[in-house]
């Protein structure tokens, strides 16, 4: 099953939010992209501290969602807080919906689904400090290890991996879903 999927990440991504689905996708044989603002190497966060660097795949100024078959959203704290600020990356996730694709997020990415304005009327979990941020944009928060509403999946935190790894996989093979809405 060749399905391909974007990462969008900037500086200070959770690691394990990016590693661990990336290698779970790559184990399903799917090609897994790392899309940024910027070419090169992004650096991950991991244990209070600067982390690993991961190669970037491609920038958003040569993307499209249409170039994929679903969108993974890795958080951190700077990760999501520079990447809301972009509006290239706004419009890229954006287009995940209109295009009714799965897209996943995790931790504190849902901030960037709060600013895409995407979230109105969904059912979503998150880190928990967001909560009322979800909820304010018109999100039913609950507090769940992953919760899946029409092909968004999301969870809270790194140690929901294995739960998110497995509901992203089962939404990526199902593929696009009609329901599926900003």
């Amino acid at each position: 099953m060749n399905k391909r999927v974007a990462i969008l990440a900037t500086d200070g991504f959770e690691e394990s939010e990016l590693k661990s689905p990336m290698e779970a996708m790559k184990a399903e044989g799917f090609t897994v992209d790392i899309i940024s603002e910027k070419s090169g190497t992004i650096k991950g966060w991991a244990d209070g501290n600067w982390s690993n660097s991961y190669d970037v795949t491609d920038t958003l100024d040569n993307v499209s969602a249409k170039d994929y078959n679903a969108l993974m959203l890795p958080g951190g704290v700077i990760n999501p807080d520079k990447l809301r600020r972009n509006d290239d990356a706004l419009i890229f996730i954006r287009d995940f919906f209109k295009q009714s694709k799965p897209i996943a997020a995790i931790c504190h990415a849902p901030q960037l689904l709060i600013e895409a304005d995407v979230v109105k009327g969904r059912t979503m979990t998150s880190f928990n400090s967001i909560k009322t941020d979800l909820e304010n944009a018109g999100a039913l928060w609950v507090d769940k290890e992953v919760v899946v509403d029409e092909a968004l999946v999301t969870s809270r935190n790194p140690d929901d991996l294995p739960a998110f790894n497995a509901k992203l996989i089962e939404e990526i093979k199902e593929g696009k879903h009609d329901l599926q809405h900003a």
